[in-house]
């Protein structure tokens, strides 16, 4: 049995500050965190890698390298249950452009996204690129507090995951944000197989690098 990914909505689930989780199949980690790394939107980044760190090991490598950590943005790398993933940390917020060439040369990309302590405040988001294009995206809170909460993408993609958010009684105004939020990464584990590793995202050293400017 996997992890899945719904353990996601739980308050400060991977660090504080809320998260940020690309899943991809077709790329290994070194071109995940390159392609990662191309799609900053402000300055170009360059991969420099940090050695095998914990997440708390991360952390305190950016406050080594910038002084504070929310001035630094630093990935750690692996694979699991035929995923690949990359987890942010540091002041990744806003930084990366919803850009689908991740998934260039016939890859498989999804990206799930949480400003926990932004306080306008910006719910979670969901991105799956395919080959290139985005087939795939809204906002888990499924409502237009940010954006247009609709599911949107190719036809073929989205109707499934409309199917079962229905079938769980979505979208509804009067669910709680953070009971959405949960059950629409539930739906999203289950249809797409996602799953992250909580153990080993928590607790392991894994291979980890800053994106540097």
């Amino acid at each position: 049995m996997t992890d899945g990914i719904a353990w996601l909505a739980e308050p400060q689930s991977i660090t504080f500050g809320g998260y940020s989780v690309t899943l991809a199949r077709g790329l290994g980690v070194e071109a995940l965190a390159a392609r990662i790394a191309a799609s900053a939107q402000w300055s170009k980044r360059t991969v420099r890698p940090a050695g095998e760190l914990t997440g708390d090991g991360l952390v305190e490598a950016l406050e080594s390298e910038y002084g504070d950590t929310w001035d630094g943005i630093g990935l750690r790398l692996g694979a699991s249950d035929g995923w690949t993933f990359a987890v942010a940390y540091g002041g990744w917020f806003g930084e990366f452009r919803n850009d689908p060439a991740i998934s260039e040369g016939g890859a498989e990309v999804f990206r799930v996204e949480y400003e926990e302590e932004n306080g306008k405040p910006v719910p979670p988001t969901f991105r799956y690129h395919r080959d290139g294009r985005t087939v795939c995206s809204f906002n888990l809170h499924l409502d237009d507090s940010w954006g247009d909460g609709q599911v949107e993408g190719d036809p073929e993609v989205t109707g499934p995951v409309k199917e079962l958010l229905t079938a769980e009684g979505l979208p509804n105004d009067e669910t709680e944000n953070r009971e959405v939020h949960r059950t629409t990464l539930a739906v999203l584990e289950r249809h797409f197989g996602l799953t992250l590793p909580r153990a080993l995202v928590l607790e392991a050293p894994l291979p980890a690098v800053l994106l540097t400017d």
